[in-house]
């Protein structure tokens, strides 16, 4: 029994969630409320990761699900406690891009999620994507200035940070660090005449950049396709990746299960006794004709597969998985034929099995029981009704009478 549910509707799943319903979450959730894409929505997005970080990792999430946000603050492990990892961290984890220090000597990634549709997983496709990517001043080659007119700021000796100390209590005191205000943060200050007329001094420009996104055959939901050194860049500092996300659209007809297809077909009561040929688009314009020769039952619920009729294996084409149907058998509405009718069909059919009759049993015996439909909401709309009656209300009536007819 789970004690709290509040990491589990941050990410909008349930208790019993699969980790791969916690990757499906966190990756659409943290996508949204980025704060590159959100910058009002910080919190946000540390909480779902947060969450995430609890939720995918077994033992944290053993040790919430039975002591809840409280255990896992005592335990030591995030949420708050020492040692938690930073949101962008789990982030940039999450999606490939290494850890903190990883980024110190690389450029900033940028994610891109997009929706494809389970077609384009089938057939493969190619997308054309539009992006907005920071690049380095080819003029003044990222220094923002002509070569030897920078100074080194000397309020924060070239480190662009500014410490500060602050006394809390006598013998306490906190530090904290600060962008520097006289040279922004840049490390060093570049007068007005010097500056670079083409990026102002900032050293970076922002350019358009279309990138061709093929989905290869057989790709599945959240897969990553990395373009490697095609983020932003950053003077002094590796070029970052551009990230794209796979979101798969929901399918109408089928439903994906790895390798596999599943879809559910409803057949006529004579279909499922006398056999059947139905057509079934594939997602490849071809037509299957789905086959069930005479003499050859489906029941309802039965479970049939097509082999090779699934999804091509990633980098595998040719291999591919099983189309799987699910029936469903949909009978005929109440006297769809007369007595007689009944009468000829019962002939074909197998004979009904006698019900045991106890010797001696005489027929006038019998407590005959008819079927009714059973509503069940409708008896529990009405189940206020039902009252206790005490030995005073019998007396007041005269006693229990049983009515015969």
């Amino acid at each position: 029994m789970v004690k709290e549910t509040g990491f589990y509707d941050t990410l909008g799943v349930k208790p019993n969630a699969t980790p791969d319903e916690l990757k499906r979450a966190y990756r659409k959730l943290a996508l949204k409320y980025h704060p590159d894409k959100n910058p009002t929505e910080g919190e946000k997005f540390k909480q779902i990761s947060q969450a995430y970080e609890v939720l995918s990792d077994a033992k944290k999430r053993e040790l919430y699900d039975r002591g809840g946000e409280k255990a896992i603050k005592e335990g030591g492990t995030g949420g708050g406690g020492g040692g938690s990892v930073s949101p962008m961290d789990i982030f940039d984890m999450f999606f490939g891009g290494g850890s903190r220090m990883h980024r110190e000597r690389k450029g900033k990634n940028i994610v891109h999620q997009i929706s494809v549709t389970l077609e384009d997983l089938y057939n493969g496709a190619t997308r054309k994507l539009s992006v907005q990517k920071n690049i380095v001043c080819d003029r003044c080659e990222g220094r923002g200035s002509r070569k030897g007119a920078g100074q080194l700021c000397m309020s924060c000796h070239g480190t662009g940070m500014q410490v500060r100390v602050h006394q809390l209590l006598p013998g306490m005191v906190q530090q904290v660090s600060t962008v520097c205000h006289n040279c922004q943060g840049q490390g060093q200050k570049i007068s007005h005449k010097d500056r670079c007329k083409a990026c102002a001094g900032r050293k970076i420009l922002r350019q358009k950049k279309i990138l061709e996104v093929h989905i290869d055959k057989g790709m599945k939901d959240g897969q990553k396709i990395v373009f490697h050194g095609e983020g932003d860049q950053e003077p002094g500092l590796e070029p970052g990746d551009i990230i794209i996300v796979l979101d798969q659209c929901e399918h109408p007809r089928f439903t994906r299960r790895g390798q596999d297809l599943m879809m559910s077909m409803e057949l006529q009561l004579v279909e499922a006794l006398c056999g059947f040929k139905k057509p079934v688009q594939t997602l490849d314009d071809r037509t299957l004709l789905v086959t069930s020769h005479p003499g050859k039952l489906i029941k309802p619920g039965d479970t049939k597969c097509v082999l090779n009729e699934g999804m091509p294996t990633y980098r595998r084409p040719f291999e591919k998985g099983r189309l799987i149907i699910n029936f469903s058998v949909v009978f005929p509405r109440d006297n769809f034929l007369s007595n007689n009718k009944l009468k000829e069909l019962e002939r074909y059919l197998p004979k009904k099995m006698d019900a045991a009759e106890p010797d001696g049993m005489d027929d006038d015996l019998y407590i005959y029981a008819d079927l009714e439909e059973c509503d069940f909401e409708n008896r529990k709309r009405h189940n206020h009704h039902y009252y206790y009656m005490d030995e005073d209300d019998y007396a007041s009536t005269g006693g229990v009478q049983c009515h015969t007819s």
